[in-house]
């Protein structure tokens, strides 16, 4: 495909997911449907996170996934903090969002104890492309984020910072112009090198990764609740990178084994699953080690600042990482929270 075709492809592709992103901020089911329908192929590949799974189709993904959230959150409302789009090596043509469902926790919701405050459900969506419809979705909701504002965690407190996670600092994620060839290769460029040398690991630790070449010194990390945030180099490696490494010494990624495109200053990145390892060493999330093999989902944003990464947002799969693990979540909390009226 020719640049100046291929960005209008792309601009197009993003004004269709920013118009779903609309017509979900006020949600109204039937329009929002309808929009769904109109906008997926038939027989779309529809992939969520645990304990949802792959479903048949969008219209399943609807009635059992959406509406049941509305259900629970009767004002509910979409806010997106990202929305870019990119075109992947192999030639297939991506969407990425960032952001949160909120409004009023009315009813439970997964027999998450309903609150009657505002909660907030933070997500990273993405849409593969082909023609004008989509036909691949893959996306990962924080649902243990919504257990935590509803005090019904059942599992090991976060060693980083839990909060209400931000969207980019420089207030520029949902792009609406064409795409940038040059900015976004040298972006994607740059994301591919870290990935590369936090493979160095294994065979020379932790200063062999060279964090400082690729990250800012006031880097943000914003990983998935169950982890939390970590704030700095130092932050990152204290509060995620060594327990991950510790925990999960043989992890193997590849970026060339999802889907990785950018726009602009920003990269993302989507794994399903991107990951796989043992949980031994010193354990992981509080689980003793097991010797068990796991694999993670993860959908991943980063965003570029002059030559270093700034802003790391991470969702993973966490529930069904425990679920791999022999650990129901979901049955966890129907037992701490049974007595709860």
């Amino acid at each position: 495909m020719e640049t100046t075709e291929l960005k209008q492809t792309l601009l197009d592709n993003k004004n269709k997911i920013h118009q779903l992103s609309q017509l979900q901020y006020d949600f109204d089911p039937e329009t929002v449907k309808d929009n769904l329908l109109s906008l997926f192929c038939p027989n779309a590949v529809i992939q969520l996170c645990f304990p949802f799974e792959k479903m048949t189709d969008v219209e399943e993904f609807f009635d059992l996934a959406l509406m049941p959230l509305f259900q629970s959150i009767p004002d509910l409302e979409r806010r997106d903090t990202i929305i870019m789009s990119g075109p992947t090596t192999e030639g297939s043509n991506w969407v990425g969002c960032c952001g949160f469902y909120c409004g009023t926790f009315d009813k439970p919701w997964l027999e998450i104890p309903a609150t009657g405050h505002m909660v907030s459900l933070r997500f990273h969506e993405f849409y593969k492309f082909e023609g004008n419809k989509v036909t691949e979705y893959q996306a990962i909701w924080d649902i243990p984020d919504v257990m935590m504002q509803a005090n019904a965690w059942p599992m090991a407190p976060s060693l980083g910072r839990e909060w209400h996670v931000p969207g980019p600092a420089s207030q520029d994620g949902i792009t609406t112009k064409y795409w940038d060839k040059a900015q976004s290769k040298k972006s994607e460029a740059l994301v591919v090198e870290m990935c590369v040398a936090l493979g160095n690991y294994a065979t020379g630790g932790t200063e062999s990764m060279r964090l400082h070449e690729y990250w800012h010194p006031r880097c943000s990390w914003y990983g998935p609740s169950g982890i939390g945030t970590a704030r700095t180099i130092n932050g990152f490696r204290n509060w995620h990178q060594i327990p991950f490494l510790n925990g999960l010494p043989d992890r193997v990624g590849d970026p060339h084994a999802g889907y990785l495109f950018a726009d602009g200053n920003y990269t993302a990145f989507t794994g399903w699953p991107g990951m796989h390892m043992t949980v031994s060493g010193s354990g992981w999330l509080g689980i003793a080690p097991s010797n068990q093999k796991i694999s993670m989902r993860s959908l991943d944003f980063w965003r570029v600042e002059g030559d270093l990464i700034r802003e790391n947002w991470v969702l993973i799969d966490m529930l069904s990482v425990y679920d791999q693990l022999g650990v129901d979540v979901l049955a966890r909390m129907r037992e701490f929270n049974k007595a709860r009226r």
